[in-house]
């Protein structure tokens, strides 16, 4: 009998709790489901925010384990930090990258997702503050005289960009349009995995929902979502696209820097 095969282990940086829904629910579903281990990190809203409760709530529907905070504030909502922690777009860089760091090493992903340079289409200084400490902390994770004291060294094989282009936007575009969003799309080519999530679709609803507070504003994702009839909405959800950031060293001549 062919055993199966596990997918490889997986650790979700996102900005706010309901981006890991929004954005990476399927694939985390779907890894999951497959035996591997997932995670998520959100960098802002602090324990003491009702907005943390729901994340909790949303990690359990997809499998992603319990929640692991940064401890940053939203920069456009004081309410993110009842206990008056600065905004993540304010943190001192090293900082930021140090605490990630410690949960990359506890967690060792295979692979780790976050947000894209563009700040997912509609340009959050968050999602964009985001993507930069995620760069910088996955390179940092696997080398010992970075950050010494936040655990083993630790390299993921691969870091990938949650990500939309252009084309494949489909009926999200118009829906953000509709409530006055922006849409900011990246060329296809920029798309290295177009991954097909519908086997988790209602999995991913599930853990959008249980943001119930996003979900309940009329402006907000998670809300235009709750609204939407159930063919459009499975539709939008149902394809997850990510662009593969080059971690390993590229092949070719080892003397030369190569293209």
């Amino acid at each position: 009998m062919t055993q199966p095969t596990t997918a490889p282990s997986l650790l979700g940086v996102f900005a706010h709790p309901d981006d890991e829904s929004l954005l990476a629910g399927g694939v985390l579903a779907q890894h999951a489901a497959s035996g591997a281990r997932t995670a998520v990190v959100t960098a802002t809203w602090t324990a003491d925010s009702h907005r943390a409760t729901e994340l909790a709530e949303a990690l359990n529907v997809l499998g992603a384990g319990a929640r692991r905070l940064l401890g940053y504030a939203d920069a456009r909502n004081p309410a993110s930090a009842p206990d008056g922690a600065v905004r993540l777009v304010d943190a001192p860089l090293d900082e930021a990258v140090g605490r990630l760091v410690a949960h990359i090493r506890e967690v060792q992903p295979d692979i780790v997702i976050g947000h894209d340079a563009l700040g997912q289409l509609t340009g959050h200084p968050d999602h964009r503050r985001a993507h930069q400490i995620t760069l910088l902390a996955v390179e940092a994770a696997g080398l010992p005289h970075l950050y010494p004291d936040a655990g083993e060294p630790w390299q993921p094989t691969a870091l990938y960009a949650a990500t939309h282009s252009q084309s494949g936007v489909g009926r999200l575009g118009p829906l953000l349009q509709s409530v006055g969003k922006t849409l900011l799309t990246v060329p296809a080519a920029y798309v290295t995995a177009t991954v097909d999530v519908s086997p988790w679709a209602a999995v991913k609803m599930e853990a959008i929902l249980a943001h119930r507070s996003e979900a309940a504003r009329e402006r907000s994702l998670p809300g235009l979502l709750a609204r939407l009839p159930e063919p459009e909405r499975d539709e939008i959800l149902s394809t997850e696209q990510f662009t593969r950031l080059a971690l390993s060293p590229a092949p070719g001549n080892p003397h030369r820097l190569v293209a």
